[in-house]
């Protein structure tokens, strides 16, 4: 029983680990650290999403202001002690969402954002005395704002500048002279204006200006480009270019839309050219009808004078001759007043003396007269011209087999007459229809048929899309098993159990136990030791457990040894 030794583990001459365990395996052998590092990243963050949670959130104040209005505004922002943040591109002005109402209703109080131009304000607060010249200018300031305040409403343009000359007013009309304009307009990145916004911008600054023409208004682009045609009468504006084409697109639509139904849609194709007079004429003619007969004349006015005139009674030859009455008349009177005048007259003379009388008759009668003023208005059609290429029918044979045939003549002079009635056709303006019945090329849909499947544009715009999501997935895959994965087995890996410390002798030098023969004879005899010590320990075992009082008898003389 003397020969016992400690057990291994934890006893009286184990042998002290010989160096310190490194920090890093002291954190992977004890299992609490990761889950306390889990802990708290999990508390902080929910401590970032509480935060994030009561900040408020920020909406739009203001937008593309100028460096001079936005300055305004941060000031008067922090006057009023409403916090601010500015957009990632800086150009917008951001306050949070609950006083964005508040805080423009403040800045509009102020005048603020004052906007890179003003208008008729400045027509408020004249100051008293103000020269004539300066109040002409005043209001000429003021309407240039307003104009450009007006353009760069439109959505394309970002802002816009308009400057006027006006000329003085002259009481000579051949001093006059008509107002201009100029226009720059900044537009916003990507963005164009086309002919129609153009000739809108044009028509708004020249109706803007008292007694501006359309021909005065010149607009220019941020990059200096000319945006209005320098001589509009030359050739044809937007609006006429679109003119036409909605009047060829019209007659085409209706072309394909009465002969699709007779031979099936994509059998047919039709193309129409239209000339069109965009010139306005003005006529006024007068009709002159020959003279009417007196019978259907209408009078217009009459006029008569007569005058008579009584003289001295003159001696004339003697004799009876010039005693005698004149003789009645032997031709017929054609006005029964002059008659009576006459015989009166006669009778004068023969008492009085002789008589002149005077008779003018004017009679005016109505002229017939036509006045026609006629006004063509600009945008008829002169003439057009239609193209119509039928595709050949397909029937099929009593075999089943089916194939295309062409249209018979009676077919083809029906298809022209539709196309003809479809069009307006008027042959007194030169209108040309041109109907072809001809079969359909599809060389090229043969060749993309023929193609092999991995050559074909959808196979391969397929495979190429397929190939980019497989790629994504295998780096996924590979970043989760090769890179991931391995890094949480290692960083949460379980350290090995230490290896249990065998009980070598007290007697025994732990440096010479080192060398390998030593250590070979050394394990040996510490199984030989260790069988012994169970074979002893089990004895010790049953001798207690059969004959206690001996096994106290001993226990008690061993204490009494040590004392």
């Amino acid at each position: 029983m003397s020969d016992v030794q400690p057990l291994p583990g934890g006893v009286p001459g184990a042998a002290a680990p010989a160096g310190k365990v490194p920090l890093l395996q002291q954190l992977r052998s004890n299992p609490r650290i990761p889950a306390m590092l889990a802990a708290a990243v999990a508390i902080a963050l929910l401590v970032v999403l509480f935060l994030w949670s009561r900040q408020p959130d920020y909406k739009v104040l203001y937008s593309n202001l100028s460096d001079r209005d936005g300055g305004a505004i941060i000031t008067a922002l922090q006057t009023m002690n409403v916090p601010y943040q500015f957009s990632d591109t800086g150009g917008a002005i951001l306050v949070p969402s609950n006083m964005v109402n508040d805080a423009r209703l403040r800045l509009a109080q102020q005048g603020l954002p004052k906007g890179g131009s003003v208008g008729f304000e400045l027509m408020d607060n004249q100051k008293f005395g103000i020269s004539q010249f300066a109040e002409q200018i005043n209001y000429q300031r003021g309407l240039e704002g307003e104009l450009e305040r007006t353009i760069s409403s439109i959505a394309s343009v970002q802002t816009a500048r308009v400057h006027l000359a006006i000329p003085k007013p002259s009481v000579f009309v051949r001093e006059q002279r008509s107002p201009s304009a100029s226009v720059l307009v900044d537009l916003y990145p990507g963005r164009v204006l086309d002919d129609g916004q153009v000739s809108a911008i044009a028509h708004m600054v020249a109706s803007g200006v008292p007694d501006m023409p359309l021909s005065n208004v010149t607009i220019v682009d941020q990059n200096g480009d000319l945006l209005t045609a320098p001589n509009p009468t030359s050739g044809l504006d937007a609006t006429q270019l679109k003119y036409v084409k909605q009047v060829e697109f019209d007659a085409q639509q209706r072309i394909q839309a009465i002969l699709a139904p007779l031979y099936g849609m994509g059998n047919v194709r039709a193309q129409v050219s239209a000339d069109i007079d965009f010139s306005q004429t003005e006529q006024t003619a007068e009709n002159y009808q020959p003279n009417p007969t007196p019978a259907s004349s209408t009078v217009r006015s009459q006029q008569l004078n007569e005058a008579s005139d009584v003289g001295a009674r003159v001696g004339g030859v003697p004799g009876a001759l010039s005693n005698a009455p004149p003789l009645p008349a032997s031709a017929p009177l054609q006005n029964p007043a002059v008659a009576s005048g006459a015989s009166a007259a006669s009778g004068a003379s023969a008492v009085q003396g002789p008589l002149s009388v005077r008779h003018d008759l004017t009679t005016n009668y109505e002229v017939d007269k036509t006045i026609r003023h006629t006004e063509q208005p600009m945008g008829g059609i002169k003439r057009l011209s239609v193209a119509v290429v039928i595709n050949y029918r397909r029937e099929v044979d009593a075999h089943g087999k089916s194939q295309m045939v062409p249209l018979n003549a009676d077919q083809q002079t029906k298809a022209e007459q539709l196309v003809k009635d479809a069009m307006g056709f008027d042959p007194s303006r030169g209108d040309v229809v041109n109907v072809v019945n001809s079969a359909f090329s599809t060389a090229d849909d043969r060749a993309v048929n023929d193609l092999p499947w991995w050559r074909q544009p959808d196979n391969i715009e397929l495979a190429k899309t397929a190939a980019k999501y497989l790629l994504i997935g295998l780096v996924g895959l590979y970043l989760y098993f090769g890179v991931l994965r391995p890094a949480v087995r290692r960083l949460f890996k379980q350290p090995d159990p230490p290896p249990a410390e065998p009980n070598l002798p007290t007697s025994m030098d732990t440096h010479a136990a080192g060398e390998s023969g030593e250590i070979s004879e050394v394990l040996e005899e510490m199984e030989k030791k260790q069988t012994t010590y169970q074979r002893n320990l089990i004895t010790a075992r049953q001798m207690a457990k059969d004959d206690p009082r001996v096994v106290a008898t001993v226990l008690k003389n061993w204490v009494s040894d040590e004392r």
